[in-house]
């Protein structure tokens, strides 16, 4: 039996750019993915590629954001490199506006906020704002300029990510479901897919939201992913606009949504955050949701074209923060719950992966994003209420 070096569940923007980073090191790798790689939650992303926090629960996730973005330019240089082709990154900033009375406070609420962080944003005039992008609507009554933050377009990223692992020779296995994973004693050797046994030296979970479907069928290994890899899908609806009388340079956005731009003229409108499962339909509310909020930011794309409309499941856990470790299963390597920052994760993960497959090393600060968080948990919760219990 033929015998991987990694075998890597999940073909998204995570799981590929593992893939990508280890077989730069001339690894033998096969990437599984249960229907066409690239095609789930990267597909589905807007492409920003900003490290500030968009709600408290994030505020752990910014030293990590910060790194991956610093390391943005040089991973998408490689991937156009080994592929040919291009992935449309740009750093050309982002404009957060700020509508209703309270703008000013607001604004200068965030920029306070993001200093504190080390991240570079500007309070900006109304005037100098309307100056580097004409469409702002009257709603706003502040603004703040974030000159670092930067785009890139996923599906582009994708198409080229997925030919640079075809030059590399890594085996992508596409319509590949993976049932189960196998085991000697507590060492994982590979997993089935299709009823086929694969092995490998190491596996790594890269599965987004369906990350916690993999063992079930299999109670044991059910009951190991809802400790080490509790994921669950969070529907987020997306438009793409286009209109001769708007054309975007940069970024942007708003507490109630955000515009990107495209190649071709096309503006990328979204989006919404829906606990509905595994439910990937686009609805009149989530449309009408985007569109009030991209027309406040830009009067005239009301007479936009709509162009497409799709829906993605980004990957969220009990804490939304990544899964990103080492499991407690020997040679098991845990890549997902990025919720709403898989494309801009990317780079730093993948890094994280590979140096953790080659040295069995974790990078400092990783281990709050560990597997086994979860379970910890668990047992401190266990240990408070039995504590109290007998008090």
């Amino acid at each position: 039996m033929k015998v991987f070096d990694v075998a890597i569940i999940g073909g998204g923007v995570i799981g590929s750019s593992i893939a990508f980073e280890l077989a730069a090191e001339k690894l033998n790798v096969v990437l599984l993915d249960r229907e066409e790689p690239g095609r789930g939650a990267s597909w589905a992303a807007a492409g920003m590629l900003s490290p500030a926090p968009d709600s408290p629960d994030a505020l752990p996730l910014v030293p990590l954001a910060k790194h991956s973005l610093k390391l943005y330019r040089k991973f998408v240089a490689a991937i156009e490199e080994a592929s040919g082709l291009h992935t449309h990154f740009a750093s050309d900033g982002a404009l957060q506006l700020f509508p209703g009375p309270q703008g000013e406070a607001e604004r200068d609420k965030m920029v306070a906020e993001l200093r504190a962080l080390d991240i570079a944003i500007e309070p900006v005039s109304l005037d100098d704002a309307r100056r580097m992008e004409n469409a702002i609507g009257p709603a706003a009554r502040a603004a703040a300029w974030l000159p670092g933050e930067a785009t890139v377009e996923p599906r582009l990223l994708m198409d080229a990510l997925l030919a640079a692992l075809r030059h590399r020779e890594v085996e992508i296995r596409s319509g590949c479901h993976v049932t189960s994973l196998l085991h000697q004693a507590t060492r994982c050797t590979g997993l089935v897919a299709g009823g086929e046994e694969i092995a490998a030296n190491f596996v790594v979970l890269a599965a987004g939201c369906y990350s916690s479907t993999l063992g079930a069928e299999n109670s044991i290994e059910n009951d190991w992913l809802s400790r080490c890899a509790p994921t669950r899908p969070v529907r987020g609806q997306m438009l793409a606009l286009h209109s001769d009388k708007v054309i975007l340079q940069r970024v942007l956005r708003s507490e109630r949504g955000y515009l990107v731009p495209r190649l071709g003229g096309r503006i990328v409108a979204g989006s919404t955050l829906e606990e509905v499962g595994f439910d990937k339909r686009v609805t009149a509310g989530g449309m009408r949701k985007i569109l009030d909020a991209a027309i406040e930011l830009a009067p005239n794309l009301s007479g936009a074209e709509i162009v497409e409309t799709w829906a993605g499941l980004r990957p969220a856990t009990p804490d939304n923060l990544p899964i990103l470790g080492p499991a407690d299963i020997e040679n098991v390597f845990i890549a997902t719950g990025h919720y709403r920052n898989g494309i801009l994760l990317a780079p730093v993960t993948a890094k994280i992966a590979r140096d953790w497959i080659l040295t069995k090393s974790m990078a400092a600060g990783a281990a709050i994003f560990s597997p086994l968080r979860f379970a910890e948990r668990d047992v401190q919760v266990s240990n408070s209420k039995r504590n109290a219990a007998n008090s």
